[in-house]
This record gives structure tokens, sequence and C-alpha cells, in this order.
């Protein structure tokens, strides 16, 4: 009896050690992908910069995704079959690196397209004779179905960049005339109903580094024609867009009315009002969406400013917000996230696009990446969704300019490369799926050292942490009443793991 009790004590502790036992994954620039076993203290041995008490709660993530771009399917065609197969069994197979299960797609042309089209070039075609979905069918959606292979749930959520030209008042893609398309510079005079002389001189570069508040001034009218016979049938191409996909065996789950409508862009864009966005979401999208497609959520973005005092003038509209399930935002806007999260507690929030970068597809893009994996997750979003996940060479687009990717492949070669921001998702996207809790965060004064804590649906804890500095960051995170001790190595990204 003594020896079955000693046994049985004995069996306890050792199935307490091994509950203590912790997995890590560590990136650097040497080496990608390292595996180790540590184990928690019931002491820290550097500064807590969490602390997860037992019942902490927090929100429930849903998904990772990518998009679907003209230019990923042209460096996807560089690849042999065996290469394609690979890179979509790492992005979209349940077993894969990233398991991504969603995808964002755009109606018409946008900034990654080879060149400006629409679904509906026919003027004043309000009953869509002629809209269709041929250009996708060459090459989106066999870019989608080669996903879907690896991810038959594939889910895709759509937003335009631009409306057909001749629903705009400008007659043309872009909202601004530059040296990379053949707006009349006339025209310059529409977005603010003066000679632009007042503008900033560095409000419109998209490129560098944007300091202050963006955009300094905003749009005085609506580029979209505000007349009811064009609202109306631009609703009515959202549905039937929606419609062709689902022929195609591709459901869009989720739409947006207009990617970042304060980016007056030289590349296909749609500038938009406070008042026009309203009048179109509330009296002619939603709507319709709810009579054709009540099974398709409606979003509201893409949110692409810091300017919180408009961003609220649209949201605080209480017809909006029942009409919407979640709210969309990328770059700028994320300086707002956690204000927006306060101010509009009951509706989800997603990252729509993720930084493109400048072409470099380096070690600090990566380091960039991960950061904003980490503050985005941490302040609530959701849903995460890349931009391009494979270009080739440094990415470069017909209006000039270039961005980074997942994977990069060599022009000449043709060899393709995972790149560091590739990894940056990995550390996440691989251990962090539908129905896990982000239970904290070590916000923005940890820059250099993100920490976001993770709990799975299978109980297992999610720590990933990032290095960007020269020195070893020496941390902890405390969970309950044990110690998770950080010995991160410069520059690197880490992910660690236990129930």
């Amino acid at each position: 009896m003594q020896k079955f009790f000693l046994a049985s004590i004995l069996l306890m502790a050792c199935s307490y050690m091994s509950a203590q036992k912790v997995t890590s994954y560590s990136t650097t620039q040497e080496q990608s992908w390292k595996k180790a076993q540590t184990a928690l203290s019931g002491k820290a041995r550097g500064k807590v910069v969490a602390d997860v008490k037992e019942q902490s709660k927090g929100t429930r993530f849903v998904a990772f995704g990518t998009t679907f771009n003209e230019l990923d399917w042209d460096a996807f065609n560089m690849l042999t079959r065996k290469e394609q197969d690979e890179v979509m069994y790492n992005l979209f197979s349940p077993e894969g690196d990233l398991k991504f299960t969603h995808g964002r797609v755009s109606m018409n042309a946008n900034d990654y397209a080879r060149a400006w089209y629409s679904c509906d070039d026919v003027d004043g075609d309000f009953a869509l004779k002629y809209f269709n979905i041929e250009h996708d069918k060459r090459n989106i959606i066999p870019l989608a179905r080669a996903a879907q292979k690896y991810q038959p749930n594939l889910q895709l959520f759509m937003s335009p960049w631009s409306p057909p030209v001749w629903m705009k008042i400008n007659h043309d893609y872009p909202v601004s005339p530059s040296k990379t398309n053949k707006m009349d510079p006339r025209q310059n005079y529409l977005l603010y109903m003066d000679d632009g002389k007042l503008v900033d001189a560095d409000e419109m570069k998209l490129l560098g580094d944007r300091k202050g508040v963006f955009p300094r001034r905003l749009a005085t009218q609506d580029f979209f024609i505000q007349d009811p016979r064009y609202l109306q049938c631009y609703a009515d191409m959202f549905c039937k867009f929606i419609d062709l996909y689902k022929e195609e065996g591709l459901p869009i789950t989720k739409v947006m009315y207009q990617n970042e409508a304060y980016s007056y862009t030289p590349y296909p864009g749609c500038a938009w009002t406070a008042e026009g966005t309203l009048r179109f979401n509330n009296e002619y999208l939603a709507p319709t969406l709810a009579k054709k497609h009540p099974e398709v959520d409606l979003w509201i973005g893409t949110f692409n400013t810091n300017r919180l005092d408009y961003v609220e003038k649209i949201l605080d509209n209480k017809t909006l917000q029942a009409n919407i399930k979640g709210i969309g935002t990328q770059w700028e806007c994320r300086n707002n996230l956690p204000e927006m999260r306060k101010r509009y507690p009951n509706h989800r929030f997603m990252v729509s696009e993720s930084e493109c970068g400048n072409g470099s597809m380096d070690w600090k893009a990566g380091e960039h990446t991960f950061f904003l994996l980490s503050d985005n997750l941490g302040n609530g979003c959701d849903e995460y969704y890349n931009w391009n996940f494979i270009l080739k060479d440094n990415g470069i687009s017909p209006w000039g300019w270039t961005q980074n990717a997942l994977i990069q492949v060599d022009g000449k070669t043709r060899k393709m490369r995972y790149t560091a921001e590739y990894y940056a998702y990995k550390h996440f996207s691989h251990f962090v799926q539908e129905g896990s809790e982000m239970l904290a965060y070590a916000g923005r004064e940890y820059s250099k050292t993100p920490v976001v804590v993770f709990k799975d649906k299978k109980g297992q804890y999610i720590v990933t942490v990032g290095n960007f500095t020269d020195a070893e960051a020496s941390l902890a995170v405390k969970v309950s009443k044990k110690y998770l001790n950080v010995q991160a190595k410069p520059h690197s990204f880490n992910t660690y793991i236990w129930k």
C-alpha cells in the first residue's frame, strides 16, 4: 500500500513537472526556425512585462489571411508546379506553416494589377448587362483556387479600390495625377475645390516618414457620383460580384465599400466624404446586401487615417452601427485602435492590409511586420490580412512603387525564397488559430521587445516575443503563479508554447 502511495505521488509529480515544460521556437537572420525546450519557473529572472491571471479573458481570434493580386499570380507562375504546391501548402494547409484560412480580393483593378480595368466599362450600364469577372477568371480566381486546394473552407472578403470610371466625377481610375498615369493635372482642384497650393508638399507622399496627421486635408467632395441611380447600381455591382464568385465556388463572406478612402492616390482609388460614406452604406449597400445576400456581412472601412475625429464622425452614426459587423483598419489607423476599441466595444476589428514595405524584403522589414502583428493583435484585432504574398524581385508595381512579400522570386533565375516577413507571420499564425484568445500585450512602450500572450482552444498558452535590439533581451511573463523567463537573442522572433 505504501509503495502504491509513493508511486502515485511520484507519478503526480512527474505529470506536474511535465506540464511545466515549454516548447520554444526562434528565428534569427542566421537560423530560420530553431526548436528547443525550456521550463516555467517560480521566480522571475527579468522585468515582468505581462501578468496573466488564470481567469483572464480577452479578444477571441478568428483568422489570418492574405490577398490575391494579379502581380502575385505573375510571380507564382514563374515557379514550377512542385514549387507552386509547396507555396500553397505552406500558406494554406492546416498542416502547413502559416495556416491561412481567409483571402482578400478587389472588385475591379487595384494597385497591384497589371493595368487598370473594371468589371463593367460600359458607360451607363445601370442594368449591369455587361458586368463580368472574365478578367478575374484569368488571374485572381486561379490563384484563389490554388489556395483552395489546400484550404477547402477558404473564405473571401472583398473591397474595391475604384468604381468603374463612368461612375466617378473625374472619369478616371486614380484620384491624383502623376507621372505614372494620364490623369489631367487640371483635375487636382476637384479634391479640395481649390488650386491645391495649400496642400503640404509631403501630404501625398506614399513613401518615407508620414509624421503627424494623415491626411492633413480631407477631400471636400465625393469622387463617386452622388446620384441615386449610380449609388444603387454600385450596390447592385457588389451583389453581382458575390453571385459570380459563388458560381466559381469561391464564397465571399464580407465586404467593405472602399479601400483607403483617405489616400488620394495616383493608382486606382476613390475619395469619399463622411457624408457620402454614410449615404452609400446606410441607404444603398446595407439594404441591398440584406435583401440579396443576407449571409454576407457588411464591414466599414478600410480606415487608413489617424484622424480620430473623422473616424468618429462616421462610426458614431447609430444607423451605421446597426448595419455593420465590424471595422477594417490599416496603416495610420493603427494609432487609433486603443481609443476606437474603447469607444466601439460591440464591434469586431480587423487589419485589412498589413503595411507593404519598400521592396527591400530584408530582416528589418520582417521586424517591422512582427511589431505590426504584435501591436494590432495586442490591441484587439481578430482578423489579420497580409498584402502581397509572392512577388518577383523588388515587387515593383505599374505605378512605380516597390513592395515586400512573404515570398520573393528572382526574375532571372526563377528561384524563390521565404523572406523574414514569412517567418514573422509563422511565429503567430502557425499557433494562433480560430478560437484563441489574446490575453495580454506588453504595449507600445515595449516596441523593441513586443510581447503578446494568447491561449488557444486546447488550453495551451502561446507567447510571442520579438527582440529588435543589438543586445540579448531578458524579460519575464507571469502566467498564474509561474513565470516564463525569456532570454531572447538580438534581432530575433520567438514563440513559446505550453499547457
